[in-house]
């Protein structure tokens, strides 16, 4: 796209969302980041997805006086599941977990996750594949950890149901490499509270430490473990950030908010170049 762009030079507005840094490939990026760079500098607006990650991506530092934040946002959901379906998970895991949703890649933190369950023996539901699930799965095993479920890939449905029955979300990614975290946006549309780790992106835009969660160090199953403790063993903690959870879902993620912030986006470059 970059090559694209600058041996085009089109006749109109150029707008970019950065996503990520280059993180793990970094001989990739001492040969990429003329060429990135070059790049960044052509385009009239960059849209990152959080002010966190404006602020700790030496690449976006920049290019601040161009780069505008526009979260991901997600459709409202008020669809009623299948009661059958609602029962058969209910009866598989129960309504009392910790929830993790994601692919099962390097940044993810599932080794974390699994020291946290092996330490606190709290139930734990775990969705999702990967290229490191057979790992995942045999370090869970050896450990005998029977308080760990793992469900494996699940459409949209059984995944909502999920999200509805859990006791929260957790989601202990640990590198920069996690530059949002969807998961965390749909855990506050379903009212959950939510555990996230403090890695200078998204993530913490997201969940805000205290109010509708709790926001850990990365890579400290001890601190995941008591933000575990404290969201099992305090109901009215657990429903406040839950409840703020939501608020701030409606306040600033649905996709409608997205929606219009692209419109006022794209209207106000016509309009400057006019």
């Amino acid at each position: 796209m970059d090559m694209l762009h600058l041996s085009a030079r089109p006749d109109a507005r150029t707008v970019v969302t950065y996503h990520s840094d280059i993180v793990k490939q970094k001989r990739l990026m001492k040969l990429y980041q003329p060429l990135q760079e070059r790049f960044l500098a052509s385009v009239d607006c960059i849209v990152a997805s959080s002010p966190n990650y404006v602020a700790s991506s030496q690449t976006l530092k920049k290019y601040q006086d161009k780069t505008v934040v526009i979260p991901f946002g997600l459709e409202q959901h008020d669809v009623q599941h299948d009661p059958q379906r609602v029962a058969h998970w209910r009866e598989t895991v129960g309504d009392n977990f910790f929830l993790f949703v994601g692919a099962f890649r390097y940044y993810k933190g599932l080794h974390i996750l699994l020291d946290a369950a092996e330490r606190s023996r709290l139930p734990v539901v775990i969705v999702g594949g990967g290229p490191l699930e057979a790992e995942v799965r045999r370090e869970a095993q050896q450990r005998g950890l029977s308080n760990v479920v793992f469900t494996g890939m699940l459409n949209d449905e059984d995944k909502y149901i999920l999200f509805q029955l859990c006791r929260g979300v957790v989601f202990p990614s640990h590198l920069r490499s996690e530059a949002f975290g969807i998961t965390l946006l749909e855990g506050a549309r379903f009212a959950r509270p939510l555990i996230s780790c403090e890695i200078g992106t998204g993530t913490s835009f997201i969940n805000q430490d205290k109010v509708n969660g709790c926001v850990i160090p990365p890579n400290d199953s001890q601190a995941l473990v008591e933000a575990m403790n404290e969201l099992w063993h305090n109901d009215e903690t657990a429903s406040r950030y839950g409840e703020n959870s939501r608020r701030r879902f409606e306040e600033m993620f649905t996709a409608d908010h997205m929606i219009d912030a692209y419109v006022n986006l794209y209207t106000t470059l016509l309009e400057s170049k006019s």
